[in-house]
Formats: C-alpha cells, structure tokens, sequence
C-alpha cells in the first residue's frame, strides 16, 4: 500500500481499504465492521464510521491494537504502513535531548510494570516534554481510570491515519 490511497475512499478496493483501517487501528472487527459499510460516500463519512466503530474498543481489542504499536521513543521495527506512520508520528523536534529521552525510557518501563502494555500516545502534534509529562499523569491513573484513554488515543491515531491516507487534512 503506498502512503497515500486515492483521493476518495469509494475508489479503493477492498483490500486497499482492509490495509488502511488495519494500518490505521490493527483489531479484526473494527477493520471488518467499517470494511462491511463500504463504498464510503466521502472521506468524513468513513472518518465517521472509523469512530463509530473503534467506541468503545473492549480491553482485549485495545491489547490486540496495543501489540502493534512500538514504545514511544523507540524506532518501529519492519516495513508497512502502519510502521511508517509510527515512525514518522514519533519524529520529534527535540529528539536529540538525551535527558528527555532517558526519563521517557524509565517511564515507559514504569508504566509497563504497572499496566502490562506499552505506553500509548498520540504522538503526532506533540513534543517529547509534553509527552514525558503525560506519561508521568498517567502512571499514576488506575487501570480503571488509564484504559478508556488508551482507547482514546488508538481512536485518535486512527483518525490521523486514516485522514492521511485519503488525503485529508487532518485538523
């Protein structure tokens, strides 16, 4: 699949369209309930039923998406949509500060110990500072409290993505 799909998402196929929601938010039935709506009449409306479909993500589905994603800070490994996307949302202005970096890697372990997943962020739009400072909010929210913001952000990176790839300008 190349980095962007043409213009208009009724002019994808539909393995075209499989590849993007899966690069978009890897979980099986989200891809196969949005897939099962097309031809989209605009790109908003499938936006719309992306959505609609990834809320809520049950706690197995946010770890079925959650396995895709790289640490932040960390280099996505492999070839594919989904890894350059990772890769280019994790590009960040400040990426040589050495400090910035380590504090986000303690982080990211501490986090891990505590919830048994990689810290999840939408990246895109934010730098490392703003980053490292919500990882720090997080970790301290229960389980309870930390998963329906997980979601939240596989939905919001999905959206990017999905945005992306049709052309969208994703404001």
């Amino acid at each position: 699949m190349s980095e962007h799909l043409p213009g208009h998402p009724r002019d994808v196929t539909d393995a075209e369209l499989r590849a993007a929601l899966t690069a978009a938010l890897a979980v099986h039935r989200f891809v196969d309930e949005v897939a099962s709506q097309a031809p989209f009449a605009s790109t908003d409306a499938l936006l719309l039923a992306a959505r609609t479909a990834a809320t809520p993500l049950s706690p197995a589905e946010i770890d079925e998406a959650v396995a895709h994603h790289p640490r932040i800070g960390e280099a996505a490994e492999g070839e594919g949509a989904a890894q350059n996307f990772s890769r280019a949302e994790q590009s960040f202005a400040e990426a040589d500060d050495a400090d910035i970096r380590l504090q986000i890697e303690r982080g990211n372990r501490e986090y891990e110990s505590r919830f048994g997943r990689v810290f999840l962020i939408r990246a895109a739009g934010r730098t490392r500072r703003e980053i490292l400072a919500e990882l720090r909010r997080r970790i301290e929210l229960s389980d309870a409290e930390e998963l329906p913001i997980v979601g939240e952000q596989l939905r919001d990176i999905a959206h990017l993505r999905l945005a992306h790839l049709f052309g969208q300008d994703p404001a």
